[in-house]
C-alpha cells in the first residue's frame, strides 16, 4: 500500500476524467493534492469540495504547453505545502485525430505542445522542487510503442514522453527521483467521445462500456508512487493485463 498521508502531489489535467479521479484519490488517503488545468473554473470546484470533505487542496490555472505556467503552478505548490513530492503529468489532448497528409500542421504541432512538451516543462519544473526524493508519473498509452491510423500526433508525443520517462530515470534515478510511465489502457473519458466521433482505426469502434473507469487509473497512480513502483522505474507499467490489475488490487479483465 502507498502512504500518501502528508504528501504533496501536482496532478496536471485535474479538471475531469483521470487527472480529476487521482485528484479525488489522492485527497481521500491523506495527499495534499495541487490541481493544474486550463480550465480554473472545474479545478476551482474540485479544490473546493476536497477542501470542504476536509481534505487539502489547491487549484492553479495553468496550459502545460506555456513553461511559465507550469513553474508557476510548482511554485504555487512549494509556497502552500513547503516542497513537491510527487508529479502526475497526466494533462494530455487528442484532437484533432486525422491521417498525415490530412493533418493540419499548426494543430499537430499544438497537440505536441500539450502532450510532449507538457511532460517536458513538469519534469524540469518539479524535480529541483523535490529536493533529491520524489515520484513523477508520466500518463503513458500502448501507442507510445505502436502505430494506429490517424494518431501520428498522439502516438509520436507518447513515444516522446516514454522517451523522457527513460531519461528522467536515467539522468535522476540515483538522485533519488523515480520517474515512471504508467499504460492504463482505453479509460472512459471525453477523449474517448472523440475518438468515437473520428470513424478511423480500431479504437473507434470500441463501445463506451468497454473503456475501464477513471478511478482505476487513479488507483494505478497511488500504487506507482508507493513501494510498488521501484520495480518500474524508468519503463512504463500497464494495467492492460490481468498480472497488473492484481498488483494494484483491479478486477482482472473480463473475458
Amino acid at each position: 500500500m502507498s502512504d500518501l498521508s502528508g504528501k504533496t502531489a501536482i496532478i496536471t489535467g485535474a479538471s475531469k476524467g483521470i487527472g480529476a479521479a487521482t485528484a479525488t484519490h489522492f485527497a481521500e488517503q491523506g495527499a495534499n493534492v495541487v490541481l493544474a488545468a486550463r480550465n480554473s473554473d472545474a479545478i476551482g470546484e474540485l479544490a473546493d469540495q476536497i477542501n470542504l470533505d476536509g481534505g487539502a487542496a489547491l487549484a492553479v490555472a495553468c496550459d502545460v504547453a506555456d513553461y511559465t505556467q507550469v513553474k508557476a503552478v510548482v511554485d504555487a505548490a512549494t509556497d502552500r505545502f513547503t516542497g513537491v513530492d510527487i508529479l502526475i503529468n497526466n494533462a494530455g489532448v487528442m484532437d484533432p485525430i486525422a491521417r498525415l497528409t490530412d493533418s493540419d500542421p499548426a494543430a499537430w504541432g499544438a497537440m505536441i505542445d500539450v502532450n510532449l512538451k507538457g511532460v517536458y516543462h513538469g519534469m524540469h519544473a518539479a524535480i529541483p522542487a523535490m529536493q533529491g526524493s520524489g515520484t513523477i508519473i508520466n500518463i503513458s498509452s500502448g501507442a507510445a510503442t505502436g502505430a494506429l491510423e490517424g494518431w501520428s500526433h498522439y502516438c509520436s508525443s507518447k513515444a516522446g514522453a516514454l522517451s523522457l520517462t527513460k531519461c528522467g530515470h536515467k539522468e535522476y534515478g540515483d538522485q533519488g527521483i523515480r520517474v515512471i510511465g504508467l499504460s492504463p489502457g482505453t479509460v472512459a473519458t471525453d477523449m474517448q467521445r472523440e475518438i468515437k466521433a473520428s470513424g478511423i482505426n480500431p479504437v473507434s469502434q470500441m463501445d463506451f462500456d468497454q473503456h475501464i473507469p477513471a478511478d482505476y487509473v487513479a488507483k494505478a497512480i497511488a500504487y506507482l508512487c508507493g513501494p510498488g513502483g521501484d520495480a518500474h522505474r524508468g519503463t512504463d507499467f500497464s494495467i492492460k493485463t490481468n498480472e497488473g490489475r492484481a498488483a494494484v488490487g483491479l478486477p482482472p479483465i473480463s473475458a
